[in-house]
């Protein structure tokens, strides 16, 4: 292993440890020391990669914004268009594979909240209707899509609608520790909200 695989290694073990720290103690709880020692690298190494904690942390949340723009993620392959909003259930599974995949990066989401009253995620949280609305124009068009949907539900809309729905609901399953919080398992809640997506919850004519 040469110096740049070894200084690229010691980088991966300093991101992962403040990653477990930062998720599971918060942000102000975890110093630089505790990272370097569970990264097992020492308090120096930790600043010739990165220049303060605050770095680390930025740089923890841009992992999750890169991954969550990959098209190749399952959660992004279910609202390519041409399968939604036909397959409402596949968006399900995938927004449970996504917050099981990324559960400790969703976790410093939370942090921010608590403890920079969302200063770190604000902005990209501001931008995301645009991110959805350039996602739909890229994979088939916002005519393909609306085609699908009832006149005057905006595309837009419906695939935020769907998808933060069930992200959400995750998010209490899996990062709070509470199954079942519907009175039912996920899979019926997956189904069920599909369900309503589709059709409404209003009995026809009302």
């Amino acid at each position: 292993m040469n110096q740049a695989e070894k200084s690229q290694r010691s980088r991966e073990r300093i991101l992962e440890a403040a990653l477990q720290l930062f998720s599971s103690q918060g942000y102000r709880a975890t110093s630089v020391r505790e990272i370097a020692a569970e990264a097992g690298v020492s308090t120096g190494n930790v600043y010739h990669h990165f220049p303060d904690k605050e770095t680390i942390y930025l740089t923890l949340l841009n992992q999750y914004w890169e991954a969550i723009g990959d098209p190749e993620l399952p959660f992004n392959r279910a609202l390519a268009t041409g399968t939604f909003p036909d397959n409402l259930e596949e968006v399900g599974y995938a927004s449970r594979e996504l917050v099981r995949v990324y559960r400790r990066h969703v976790a410093l989401i939370y942090v921010d909240v608590v403890e920079f009253e969302g200063s770190h995620i604000r902005k990209f949280y501001a931008e995301m209707a645009q991110r959805y609305a350039n996602f739909i124009a890229t994979h088939g068009g916002v005519k393909v899509l609306a085609a699908h949907l009832r006149p005057g539900i905006s595309p837009v809309s419906a695939a935020m609608f769907a998808t933060r729905f069930y992200i959400n609901y995750f998010a209490v399953e899996i990062l709070f520790g509470v199954p079942n919080h519907f009175g039912k398992d996920s899979e019926a809640v997956i189904r069920e909200t599909a369900d309503i997506l589709r059709h409404g919850m209003l009995r026809q004519g009302e």
